[in-house]
């Protein structure tokens, strides 16, 4: 009797800690702090008082993947800007989008976010959310504009997370599509090796970034859906 009383007890508090563990897992994750990010958009403003900016500019924005991205040599032939800051979440984009988004009156943005997000911990869901805000916030002054989704791209050292990285890109392709100024682009799949693990030579020592190999094939996959709209005038 006693035994078996023990083993009630201990199912109880097995479930118990299991149902705390499952709470604890479910609190949301905060947005990092933006102002980590101050000196190098302050970087970006001085750059643009000083230069001329190209007219109906191609903008490049997100994280580190677009920081490391040669954009001017990868694509010499169109009006580029690239303003990529290493370690961005979709709420630094936004947040920043006063400053490095809506003063150049791109008529195409190319976003990479959300890698950097799934890597914190946040969900899906909450990334979407992103998402959907920094697109209503830059089309409520810009209406016309094109924004180009770049999926969230597999890499060795958070191949753990490529689920999560899935479900994500899903979740805003699914948007894209009911959207004729919305275009999510798969970048992820042609960096996976025979379609299921990502190919070594596609990334740096780090295992995160990508070699030169790996901004080809973005770069050659990106290409021809960029001179589309701008032929057709985004």
């Amino acid at each position: 009797m006693i035994n078996r009383t023990c083993r009630r007890i201990a199912l109880t508090v097995g479930g118990l800690c299991a149902g705390f563990a499952a709470l604890t897992f479910a609190v949301p994750v905060d947005d990092p702090d933006p102002a980590r990010f101050e000196a190098e958009i302050a970087r970006f403003l001085a750059w643009d008082r000083k230069n001329a900016l190209p007219k109906d500019p191609i903008l490049f924005v997100g994280s580190s993947s677009i920081r490391l991205w040669p954009t001017r040599e990868s694509f010499p032939d169109l009006p580029v800007i690239n303003r990529g800051f290493g370690g961005s979440h979709m709420s630094d984009a936004i947040h920043y989008i006063d400053k490095i988004v809506l003063p150049y009156d791109a008529p195409i943005i190319v976003l990479y976010e959300g890698d950097n997000d799934v890597a914190s911990g946040k969900k899906p869901e909450r990334i979407l959310a992103d998402f959907k805000t920094f697109v209503k916030r830059v089309r409520d002054k810009q209406p016309e504009v094109h924004i180009v989704f770049l999926a969230i791209k597999p890499s060795p050292s958070r191949w753990k997370f490529w689920q999560s990285m899935r479900d994500t890109n899903a979740a805003i392709n699914n948007v894209c599509e009911f959207d004729p100024r919305l275009t999510y682009l798969d970048v992820a799949t042609p960096l996976l090796k025979h379609g299921r693990e990502p190919n070594p030579a596609y990334y740096v020592e780090d295992n995160l970034h990508l070699s030169p190999d790996g901004y080809d094939v973005w770069t050659k996959t990106l290409r021809p859906l960029l001179e589309r709209l701008v032929k057709r005038g985004s």
